[in-house]
């Protein structure tokens, strides 16, 4: 008889153990070697073992991990400058995950229009979306599969389709309650949907017309991951609200909202808080990354390298029905077939590659933004045959 996990039964896990990982590459119990293209899911930012991530935090580890908010940190305003430099916003809060940064962020809206004089204030989301699973984040997310269970869901969210520019000045002529428009730059769990750059200028022009807060979740897209440190900033636009996680910590846990204008000065002592969140050994982390992605170039690397491969796969598969899209940006990419695909996650893996799909038929890639041109190039050899398989399958 098999024996019984002692965790609770929350994950569908592949028969693999991870015992290390070197750059690009994981390592199994048996000695296999797999190239990492999906990164701990837009976490390792700086791939595996990284010498100066493990310095950072070997050292921070001999100082202190953790203190409590009731006391401030050198390394807490560091990691927030780093953030404000190259967001253009001006104040932070952190915390320990993108759902703890989504769930900051639904709060502050909520208390803007409190302020505002609006009882029951709602947020505009998205059909296909992902905030997180707690009961506010994931009542937010877009994905029926995900609620189901848990209601009844928490009010107060008006769902919209993205890129619809009519949908949403509906809400705007029929919902004076409205109060925020939350939505991610690129729809990860959804499929690797892009919100268009010319969607996200009427969102700005809208919020500003209206006095909402323009809310953008960059969990998965931000830190680099499309070229840009924001995927926002491809569409030049600025938001009122940024969370961010995963990549900011290069696989330490950390969560961040980063805030300007009237929505940096909503909360006020009392109204939000966090035990861990800001504490010194993720600090250091996120410093480390930031300052090793600026040091190794990663985001010329992560655009140039991620728009090679996205150029190969659509070059390859032009004409094919059988590959609906290529979608993405930088090393953020998703390649939607005609039909559901999850069984090339296994296949993948017995080819030596670590990916993953999402929404039934988008193979999402993910890697480290440490790729080179030479790893791409594996990742194509490889990949490519098993879409083919998978497309002369019914």
């Amino acid at each position: 008889m098999a024996a019984t996990s002692p965790l609770m039964n929350t994950y569908a896990q592949q028969p693999i153990v991870f015992t290390h990982g070197d750059g690009a590459w994981l390592f199994d119990s048996q000695g296999r070697r797999y190239l990492d293209c999906l990164s701990g899911i837009a976490v390792n930012t700086l791939g595996h073992n990284h010498p100066t991530l493990v310095a950072a935090l070997r050292e921070q580890i001999g100082k202190v991990i953790h203190v409590s908010n009731l006391f401030t940190h050198p390394l807490r305003d560091q990691l927030a400058r780093l953030l404000l430099e190259r967001s253009g916003m001006t104040n932070v809060f952190f915390c320990n995950s993108g759902l703890e940064a989504n769930e900051a962020a639904i709060k502050i809206a909520r208390k803007y229009g409190h302020d505002r004089g609006v009882a029951l204030p709602e947020i505009v989301v998205y059909e296909k979306s992902f905030h997180g699973r707690s009961l506010a984040t994931l009542s937010a997310t877009g994905n029926e599969k995900v609620q189901k269970g848990f209601e009844p869901l928490v009010e107060g969210f008006v769902r919209v389709s993205l890129n619809d520019a009519e949908g949403i000045q509906r809400v705007a002529a029929n919902r004076p309650n409205v109060v925020a428009v939350f939505a991610e730059a690129i729809q990860g769990e959804g499929g690797i949907q892009p919100a268009r750059a010319e969607y996200l200028r009427e969102l700005r022009r809208l919020c500003d017309e209206k006095q909402w807060l323009l809310m953008i979740d960059e969990v998965q897209c931000g830190m680099g991951r499309t070229g840009k440190w924001f995927a926002h900033q491809w569409a030049g636009v600025l938001p009122d609200v940024m969370p961010l996680a995963k990549g900011l910590g290069s696989g330490v846990p950390i969560g961040a909202v980063v805030a300007h204008g009237v929505a940096a000065e909503v909360f006020q002592p009392g109204n939000h808080g966090t035990t861990f969140g800001g504490n010194p050994l993720a600090m250091r982390a996120g410093i480390a990354t930031i300052e090793a992605m600026e040091a190794e170039h990663l985001l010329g690397n992560a655009a140039q390298v991620g728009g090679f491969i996205i150029d190969q796969i659509r070059s390859h598969f032009a004409g094919n029905p059988g590959v609906a899209e290529v979608r993405g940006q930088g090393l953020m990419i998703g390649i939607e077939l005609d039909r559901s695909c999850g069984d090339l996650v296994t296949l993948a893996l017995e080819a030596g590659l670590v990916l993953n799909v999402t929404a039934d038929r988008v193979v999402r890639l993910l890697p480290p933004l440490i790729l080179s041109r030479e790893q791409a190039q594996l990742l194509l050899d490889r990949l490519i045959p098993l879409i083919e398989a998978r497309l002369g399958r019914p």
